[in-house]
């Protein structure tokens, strides 16, 4: 199995603040990260006009949108930190609006059934990944369909539960190995668990390639409430505990380590049975 690689999902937990954006780049990178995620949306593109004129709620989320003129820092900054810079696109334009800096599209699960959105990123020639809360297989199917048929041969597909947060019981985790084998291609995990017994399992046991998680900084973000987001003093020793692990697998092959030759010599001998080797004891002879 290759390295996971993990992708911190900013979300709306930026504030709309570029500093606090460039903090999060900055922490994902120091605490193990691949990648960074941010979202590109605006609400009157978002929902449907009657729900923004019945729900305050959902009109309270023009707070939570990202600038587009951060766009080009944040990619910028990402170079600088040595990690790559993803975006979701939540409108058509958005897409066009990314490419030039970003280094893969994230599609959301709540439109993974808009085909005319995975096709656009798709033609644009970079790498797309694709969250499937929700879905069912055959939803599932045709959006690989989609992304395929319009230039991108190679999705990476996150196994997602669109429950904030998920409890364990509800993550069902074969759903990796399941959709791997049927799409041939890499699945990982988009957590909402929080549980670093989940991540662990989705990585060690059902081999994930991909691990996103909610970040937030400081208990400040738009959506840590939810109770979905991970800070970072929790996340960083997932990350580095399962990349020992990753570190501590070597080669399918018995052999020993270069810092085992000493104590090789202090095996019992074969003919006596006594330690050290008998070519070592001729050292010790006055």
């Amino acid at each position: 199995m290759t390295k996971t690689t993990f992708i911190a999902e900013v979300s709306s937990n930026h504030n709309n603040d570029l500093n606090r954006c460039i903090q999060f780049i900055d922490v994902a990178s120091a605490i193990g990260c691949d990648a960074v995620k941010f979202q590109l949306f605006k609400v009157d593109e978002l929902f449907a006009p009657e729900i923004l004129k019945t729900s305050q709620k959902h009109r309270d989320r023009a707070n939570w949108e990202l600038s587009v003129e951060f766009v080009p820092a944040l990619a910028d900054r990402c170079r600088f930190a040595g990690i790559e810079f993803g975006c979701t696109p939540f409108f058509l334009d958005a897409v066009e609006i990314l490419d030039p800096y970003v280094d893969f599209f994230k599609i959301s699960s709540y439109e993974l059934l808009w085909d005319e959105l995975l096709a656009r990123c798709a033609k644009t020639g970079k790498p797309v990944i694709v969250s499937t809360g929700m879905a069912v297989i055959s939803e599932v199917e045709h959006a690989v369909d989609i992304l395929k048929s319009n230039g991108c041969n190679n999705p990476v597909l996150l196994h997602c539960v669109s429950n904030y947060p998920t409890k364990p019981d509800e993550c069902n985790l074969a759903s990796i190995k399941y959709m791997r084998e049927k799409f041939a291609c890499d699945v990982g995990w988009s957590d909402h668990s929080v549980q670093t017994s989940v991540v662990n399992r989705a990585v060690n046991h059902w081999q994930a390639s991909h691990v996103e998680f909610h970040l937030d900084l400081d208990k400040t973000g738009s959506e840590f409430a939810g109770r979905h987001c991970w800070l970072p003093g929790e996340i960083e020793p997932v990350i580095h505990s399962i990349r020992e692990g990753f570190i501590a697998d070597g080669v399918a092959e018995k052999c020993f380590v270069e810092s085992e030759s000493e104590e090789r010599m202090w095996r019992a001998d074969p003919k006596d049975g006594l330690r050290p080797l008998r070519s070592v004891r001729k050292m010790y002879k006055g």
